[in-house]
């Protein structure tokens, strides 16, 4: 068993992802262009693509902006040569954090993430400082009432990594990040339908802040994904009640 506050925590989160709901086709189409670049147009053949792809149709993308995004990846069309980065820090009380981005322009965005960092009473640390806390994995989030046991047995068959079970009666299944859309598949057909689901790096270990530190917190949090640069923010914080 395992967390405290955590449906109320992944409920606030997001609730928070909706809201900022208009930066998700631009950074999704970005996902999409880089995965293509870098593994081909197929997306049988190319899991990043494919889980890009499936994200951007359960936010209702239209067909032709995920297919020129595809074109603009495998050089069919023009298009801006995004690369990779990612950086790493501190947020309030040493909570590691890990941002991930896709820019056209380096310079431009280790400036701006340390900008807020620093601003917002973090620190940006060295490349590899916070890494090892998180795992690259994929998650499914089911609400409190589900059937424990029927949905542990269907999610190991179908080849989940592990099932947590929280306090707050919420459940969690952990997968493998390129096994994450066909274990969602299955357990779906299996009458089980996740509140929330994702690939992700996942803390190994959490930290909970309460009060002004959890507002603090979010603040800092806030500020890096406002960055037009960044793709996601990672951290091992839970926000407490």
């Amino acid at each position: 068993m395992a967390g405290h506050s955590k449906w109320a925590n992944i409920q606030h989160r997001k609730g928070r992802q909706d809201a900022k709901r208009g930066k998700i086709f631009t950074r999704l189409i970005k996902e999409i262009t880089v995965a293509a670049k870098m593994g081909g147009g197929d997306v049988n053949m190319n899991p990043r693509l494919r889980l890009a792809v499936d994200k951007a149709k359960a936010e209702s993308m239209p067909k032709d902006n995920i297919e020129n995004a595809i074109k603009r990846g495998t050089g069919q069309l023009d298009g801006v040569d995004y690369v990779e980065c990612r950086y790493e820090g501190y947020g309030i009380a040493g909570a590691a954090v890990m941002v991930d981005c896709l820019t056209d322009n380096k310079t431009r965005t280790v400036a701006d993430v340390r900008h807020a960092f620093s601003k917002y009473g973090g620190n940006m640390g060295t490349d590899g400082c916070v890494s090892f806390q998180f795992k690259h994995c994929g998650y499914l989030v089911f609400a409190p009432g589900v059937d424990e046991d029927a949905l542990m047995e269907a999610a190991l068959e179908a080849g989940a990594e592990d099932v947590v079970s929280n306090d707050d009666g919420s459940i969690e299944v952990i997968t493998g990040p390129y096994e994450f859309t066909d274990i969602k598949d299955a357990l779906e057909a299996k009458g089980f339908k996740s509140e929330m689901g994702e690939v992700t790096m996942r803390a190994e270990n959490e930290t909970e802040l309460t009060g002004d530190e959890a507002a603090r917190m979010q603040k800092l949090l806030d500020a890096l994904e406002d960055l037009d640069d960044v793709q996601e923010v990672y951290t091992s914080v839970v926000i407490g009640e």
